[in-house]
């Protein structure tokens, strides 16, 4: 079975990892408790990746220090 996470109501902010150049551009969203929706701020219409909040905080500190 697969699950859908509705997004039309996310308020999305670019993430604190993307350097802001043209070609780097991560927008996450913190408008669901237990999610985190990703996507490329460059196709907004585009698909979103969604994480666990668990997932994204074990994933956070390893791109760091990339």
């Amino acid at each position: 079975m697969s699950r859908t996470t509705d997004l039309s109501t996310a308020n999305w902010r670019k993430s604190s990892y993307s350097d802001g150049g043209d070609n780097n551009c991560v927008e996450v969203s913190d408008s669901f408790p237990a999610l985190v929706p990703v996507r490329d701020s460059k196709t907004p219409a585009g698909p979103a990746l969604v994480f666990t909040a668990a997932a994204w905080s074990t994933f956070v500190p390893f791109a760091a220090t990339r």
